[in-house]
This record gives C-alpha cells, structure tokens and sequence, in this order.
C-alpha cells in the first residue's frame, strides 16, 4: 500500500478513537464491564449511535469527493484522513459532557485501551485499504462494477464508522488480558505486603447497604486504641483496595478496614483473597444491584463469601434485622457476634432509651455487663444500628465502653449521606450518594422529624432489575406522607414514583417533574422559603441520564 494510504488509514484511525470518548466515559463509568456497558448504550442510544452517524456522513463526503475530482490520490487520501481526524476530535470535544458528575478519567488503564483502540482502526483501516487499493488495480476496475472489491471496500469504510460501540466493545476485549495481566500483578504485591504483616488486625465489611456508613464509624471508633486504616471513599473493588494496600499502609497502621462492595456472585471470594480477613462485618441484606445479581438468594450467598473467608480465631458479627441477617447469625458455626436496636436475649450490644431528634441521636449503649450513655450527630435511627454493629466489633478488640462513647460523640456524617447542611434559608439534608429501598425510607423517617415544609428531590432508585419499577412506586406512595413537594428528576424514570404519590392522595401540583439536577436546583431556589428542609435523596450517575 501507497504511503499516503498508510497516513491517511492512520489519521483516520486515530479520528475514531477521539470519537469514541463519550463511549470510552461510558464504559469507565461501568466499571469496563461488558454486561453494564451495553445497558448503558441501550438507555443513551442517540448520544452513543451519534457520533459515528456523524463521521459515517463525514467519510460518504470524502468517498464522494475523491470519486468524483480528479486530485492525485496520495492528496486525496492525505485531505480525507485529515478531515476525519480533525471530525473525530470536534465531535471528541462536542459530546463531552461539561456538566458531568463524574468526568472520563485518564487513568493508565483509559490510556491503554485509547492506544488498543487505535492500533485495532488502523488494522481494519489498513485492510478495507489494502481492499480498495487491490481493486483499482485489478484489470478492468475502470469499469467499476458494483461486484467490484473496490465498491465493497468504500461501502464497508463509510459503514465503518456507524458501529463505534461495538469497536469500542471489541477494543475492551482485546485489552482485557493485558488489563487482568496487570491487575494480577498489582494483586499480588498487595498480598504480598498483608502477608508481611501478620501483626495487622484485618476486617471486611460488606452488605446491601450502609457499610460504607459502618466502615467509617468504625474507623472513628478503633482509632481511640488503634492507629487505623480505612479504605476511603467507596474504595471496595479488588483493585481500588488494592491500590490502598499499595500505597497508604504504613508500618504504624495496627488494624485495616476494608470495605467490600460487589455486583456478581463470587466478587466477595475475591476481595477475601486479597484481604483475607480476621473479622467479617455484615451490614444488611436487601434487593440492592437486582440488576446484575437477579435475585435476593444470590445477594445472600454473595455476602456470606466473607464470613465464609474468616478462619479460627476470628469473628462474624450479624445485625439482628429479624431477618435474613439474622437467619445467617443463627447458621454461623464460628465465633459470633450478635447486636440488636432493641433489647433480645440473643443481642451482645443493643440500645436503649434511644431519643432522635433533627440534631441527632442520644441513647444507651448497653452490653450484658454494663451501660453507657451516648450522643451523635448522625441523623437517623438506622444510623444507631450502624453505631452499634461498630461498637460490637470494638469490644471484641478490647476497647472500653468509655472509649467507644468517646468516639462515637465524634463521628460526623459521611459525606452525601444524609448530611445536614444548615442554612439561614432552605436546611438541606443531602443523601445524594446512593438509593435503595432501605435507605430511601430511612431518609424519609429522617425528613419526617422536621418542622416547617418539606422538599425532597429525587431520581428515584435503580439498579433493582425486574421490581424496579414496583420500588419506586412504593417509595412514592411512602413519600407522600413524608413531604410536602416532591421534584422528581428525570420525567421517564421518576414516572414509577409520580404515580405513587398519586395514588396516595398527594397533590398534583405539588408534584415538579423536571429533566435534570440543574432543573431541579434552580426549581427549589424559586420555591424554597426560610424555614423548608430538602432533601436531596440520590444522584444518578452520568450513564443514567435522561438529558
């Protein structure tokens, strides 16, 4: 092939990748998981399909051109890879979405699948070429036939473009070896460095919800006796742990908190083999990620992979939720620990005289040998569960009951869960970070002990597969006895809720639907009044928006 056709084919590549951005953001935030990424392109298809649409037309336009002037044709395939380079990065640009929550992240894996994506254009690229260069100089191509190897290769390029998802998809496959390979050996140092340290007190803690809330009280609490290292933020995936284990725990560090988070069967065996822990923690057990797990039995057996995972000498401790967490208590053969909000025979910690209020919570922090009294800042009554389940964890490691009270009158709220944040005008409580039908009528209860108007703000929940419709219906109809207006953002998504609320009895007009979060901020700047509370109860990713 001609030098011109090579640098033409490699500028036109490297137009496709920049193309691909918005696709390549969308799989980042998918965590590069295939299964999630195409739902993702199904519910933002025009934004996913655009793009290539757009450089498909771009690529009939030069095919035109060069079919029907008579420039060189080093000049004409130099202009069309020109041009479509220069397509790929306008439109790399124009579909960035300014106002994203969480922008695309050049990480070194974003990198590497940006350099696998272009050497996968240009070898197609180069071999449509090849295809087209082959035909022009086949006898007789001056006739140009339309069974012509010519025409089928022209077709092909222009139509190339159009498919950008699946390239984008097929372009994740060819990496994913390289990007296992890497992670393995990233794996491996970070066990290495646990196996160094058989001094260092190891928990895990997983659930449906509320360990990320669990993790960092407890953290607070440890640290009254122990220098402590908790995974920050949402870090609960194999390699956000691993990256903590590498990078932060020091020779100082005496215990080392990992949250554990998972999709799919099997994630918490995983993380386990990483971490190998001396405690498990389980928060909860509820209908959180129906969407990839399909059924409570699955979430159930998914979250017990930790406790299966503690050897002799540890311990598993159990929320008494008079349910499914408590059945698991009641099955665990190793050391237990039990904690309870209300007194039971069975329950190692459990409290008492609890008194919430909009400024926080009081109660008794009782054990079978004695009590102490406890005050938090922390909103909500599954909040105290949380405290205790932390406490029970602290006794077990030798920390006093004054100790834990101390820390506890420390623990502030974890950011974007249900955070209050006073105001002379509108008091905002933000419980943006996440949803799900245990939390989202924990915030409702929370809402419910304050005076004045009430606001929520809300896209509803997701992730819950086949009930997710009935979930959010159901939380409309509890909201209505909750607060006084309700903006829902997202007209499509939020339909589930609005009918809720209707059926309930609540007022149409008080009922704001509006097509993104600007909306909604600008709605309750025009309707709120000092002395309103809001509550802004999740925040969908970028990959869920409608607008």
């Amino acid at each position: 092939m001609a030098w011109w056709n090579v640098l033409g084919c490699l500028a036109a590549a490297a137009g496709m990748s920049l193309a691909s951005r918005s696709l390549i953001h969308y799989f980042q935030l998918e965590s590069y998981q295939f299964p999630g990424f195409f739902r993702t392109l199904r519910r933002n298809a025009r934004r996913a399909m655009l793009p290539g649409a757009l450089l498909t037309l771009g690529m009939a336009v030069c095919v035109g051109i060069a079919l029907m002037v008579t420039w060189p044709r080093w000049l004409k395939a130099l202009l069309t890879g020109a041009l479509l380079l220069a397509s790929g990065g306008l439109m790399g640009r124009f579909f960035r979405d300014a106002k994203s929550k969480k922008p695309l992240v050049l990480t070194p894996r974003v990198k590497r699948l940006y350099a696998v994506m272009t050497v996968f254009h240009i070898a197609l690229l180069l071999l449509l070429g090849a295809g087209i260069q082959r035909g022009l100089n086949m006898p007789g191509a001056a006739a140009s036939l339309p069974g012509n190897i010519t025409w089928v290769c022209l077709a092909l390029s222009v139509l190339y473009p159009c498919l950008l998802p699946l390239w984008t998809a097929l372009s994740g496959l060819i990496a994913w070896p390289i990007e296992k390979l890497i992670s393995e050996m990233y794996f491996r140092d970070a066990q290495r460095i646990l196996r160094q340290r058989p001094d260092l007190i190891k928990i895990g803690i997983t659930g449906s919800y509320g360990k990320t809330s669990v993790k960092f009280i407890l953290g607070t609490l440890l640290s009254e006796k122990y220098q402590t290292l908790v995974t920050p933020s949402s870090f609960n995936t194999p390699m956000g742990v691993t990256k903590i284990i590498r990078t932060k725990l020091m020779p100082a560090h005496q215990v080392f908190v990992a949250e554990m988070g998972a999709r799919h069967v099997g994630d918490i065996k995983e993380m386990c083999r990483l971490v190998h822990p001396d405690h498990g923690v389980l928060t909860s057990i509820g209908p959180q990620h129906l969407e990839t797990f399909h059924s409570i039995e699955h979430i159930k057996r998914t979250k017990y992979e930790l406790m299966d995972a503690v050897p002799q000498g540890g311990c598993c401790y159990f929320p008494d939720d008079g349910g499914i967490c408590r059945a698991l208590y009641e099955q665990t053969a190793k050391e237990k620990r039990l904690c309870a909000v209300q007194p039971t025979p069975e329950a190692d910690v459990w409290a008492e005289d609890i008194r919430v209020s909009p400024q926080g919570s009081s109660f008794l922090l009782c054990t079978r040998e004695e009590k102490i009294p406890c005050e938090t800042k922390l909103l909500g009554e599954h909040n105290i569960q949380n405290i205790l389940l932390a406490a029970t964890v602290c006794l077990r490691l030798q920390l006093t009951l004054r100790q834990i009270a101390r820390g506890i009158s420390r623990l502030s709220p974890v950011e974007h869960r249900l955070q209050l944040i006073p105001s002379t005008g509108v008091t905002i409580i933000d419980d943006a970070f996440n949803s799900n039908p245990r939390g989202a009528e924990a915030a409702l209860d929370v809402i419910r002990q304050f005076p004045g108007r009430r606001i929520i703000i809300t896209p509803g929940m997701v992730e819950l597969g086949d009930e997710e419709t009935a979930f959010n219906r159901a939380f409309g109809q509890k909201m209505a006895s909750a607060v006084d207006v309700a903006i829902l953002v997202g007209r499509k998504h939020t339909q589930p809720i609005h009918d809720g609320l209707r059926e309930a009895g609540f007022p149409e007009d008080h009922i704001h639907p509006v097509a993104n979060l600007e909306e909604a901020a600008a709605l309750l700047r025009q309707l709120g009044r000092p002395g309103d509370v809001a509550l802004f109860e999740n925040d969908l990713p970028d990959n869920y928006s409608e607008s």
